[in-house]
């Protein structure tokens, strides 16, 4: 029960759609603009970059939001398990995210909110996913291949670290449950960003800089 609550709860926070509604504050709807997606990026490119950095924001403040009432309610009763309920609790808010109803399903692919994942899970997480986004990111440019590394790197490390006993207290079946979570937000992640990988296999990948805005 408690999984369903925290994934619930992740959720609620994932609809709201920081893109597209301050797109909306400003007369357009965001996802019939540039790439067509509802996230930070694309509002980056279309509305600059002080919108793309709120949007940043908004995104990843919903899944900390989420990860943080899951955690409060269920942690301390469950305190073997509160990795688990932290993992639920951001999935719902990808999920919320990528695919929320009021809008036909139709949102962003999650990144920020990945990040919110990241900076609300544990420590040790942090500061590798800083390292290989930005280092790829300023280096070539391309947030897809940033954000994509991110999760490779994430999943590797939960796994490695989990084995290792990070999560404390955390028995094995739980601990494959949270890796098989981990896994489905990668393939899903790696599944939204289909086409950004056939362009940077062809080489035709669009760049993203921070100080340009598109017109």
């Amino acid at each position: 029960m408690e999984r369903i609550v925290c994934l619930g709860i992740g959720y609620l926070f994932g609809l709201f759609q920081t893109a597209y509604i301050y797109g909306r504050m400003h007369g357009i709807d965001i996802r019939q603009y540039g790439s067509g997606n509802a996230g930070t990026t694309n509002t980056l490119r279309v509305l600059g970059t002080k919108a793309g950095l709120i949007v940043f924001a908004g995104d990843v403040l919903k899944c900390v939001l989420a990860v943080a009432i899951s955690t409060a309610l269920f942690g301390k009763s469950h305190p073997d398990m509160v990795y688990l309920f932290k993992m639920y609790a951001a999935a719902g808010a990808i999920l919320g995210h990528n695919f929320p109803f009021y809008l036909n399903f139709k949102g962003g692919k999650g990144i920020a909110a990945t990040a919110g994942l990241i900076l609300s899970f544990h420590p040790a997480f942090l500061p590798v996913g800083i390292l290989v986004f930005f280092g790829i990111f300023f280096t070539t440019h391309y947030v897809s291949l940033g954000s994509l590394l991110v999760y490779a790197v994430f999943i590797i490390q939960i796994t490695v670290l989990g084995q290792m006993g990070l999560f404390t207290g955390m028995s094995q079946p739980h601990l494959v449950e949270l890796y098989m979570i981990a896994a489905f937000l990668t393939i899903m992640a790696y599944y939204k960003h289909r086409e950004n990988i056939k362009r940077l296999l062809k080489g035709e990948e669009r760049k993203t800089y921070l100080t340009k805005k598109e017109k």
